[in-house]
């Protein structure tokens, strides 16, 4: 049994900043856009905390995730000690790096949940709860910037949970690069209309797919002046382009954070997100 207490004091509303306190945590050298993302779509009520995972060697191995997979308790358990509600954990490798399977995450999720008295969720497992929830089977993968091991890892993270994967490929798959190299030297951030335009690919490949996913963390140069997007901002356009829905791993972890508060964006936003207003 766990000896963990969560402060006695946060219990009480009036010792909170905000009515609803979110943790994100992210991989180390990765500037995470999560928090600002969630925080822009969320009511005034919501207030957003970010903490990156340490790791000071960090080279983005799948096999650095599985050793550092630890970290993700310390981190849940310092967002409990501060009063948070619920932690989100973005980078979709984790569930299928760490070697647990998709029902060893579900019960590790659960048990760091129930040990904090903090909901935690990972963005990959929250993909599959999303997926689930709008009862869609067969799909296809936009894998983005991933390397091979890395979108390999997703999809059979997918079929272990029992979706239908019926076309799965990178940028360099598509034909964008002509090498993973130089997939790699842009540093998961891209041409704004990549966006659209690697949906259109995956889409061709795969019509017959009840929806389109991307790994959640990529980004476009398609903001004010260029700034950096993720699939979130892209999700209306791309579900009136393709008629299906788009979910990735960053709006599949924030549908399953406002679904565990309670809440719903105040934002427009694609199918899966929407679908919190109607329920």
């Amino acid at each position: 049994m766990s000896s963990y207490t969560k402060p006695a004091h946060w219990a009480e509303p009036k010792n909170k900043l905000f009515p609803y306190q979110v943790g994100f945590t992210c991989p180390p050298y990765d500037w995470c856009a999560g928090p600002t993302d969630f925080q822009n779509m969320a009511p005034n009520s919501v207030g957003v905390h970010g903490r990156m995972l340490h790791v000071p060697d960090y080279t983005h191995r799948l096999d650095q995730r599985r050793q550092n997979f630890n970290l993700l308790e310390e981190f849940v358990e310092c967002m409990a000690n501060n009063g948070a509600d619920v932690c989100g954990q973005v980078g979709s490798n984790w569930v299928h790096a760490s070697g647990l399977g998709v029902e060893g995450v579900r019960e590790h999720c659960e048990m760091l949940s129930e040990k904090y008295d903090t909901p935690f969720h990972m963005a990959g497992y929250a993909m599959v709860e999303a997926l689930r929830d709008q009862n869609i089977e067969k799909v296809a993968l936009n894998a983005a910037y991933h390397h091979r091991d890395w979108w390999q890892g997703t999809v059979s993270f997918l079929k272990e949970a029992g979706f239908d994967v019926i076309w799965a490929g990178n940028f360099h798959d598509q034909g964008w690069f002509a090498t993973q190299e130089q997939v790699n030297q842009c540093i998961w951030c891209f041409d704004g209309d990549l966006a659209e335009k690697s949906f259109q690919y995956v889409a061709e490949q795969a019509p017959q797919a009840e929806a389109y996913l991307i790994n959640g963390m990529c980004n476009f140069r398609s903001g004010p002046d260029g700034q950096a997007q993720r699939p979130v901002h892209h999700e209306v356009a791309i579900e009136a382009m393709l008629g299906k829905p788009m979910i990735s791993h960053d709006n599949a972890l924030y549908w399953r954070i406002f679904k565990t508060l309670g809440l719903a964006p105040v934002t427009s936003q694609g199918r899966l997100l929407s679908s919190l207003s109607a329920q």
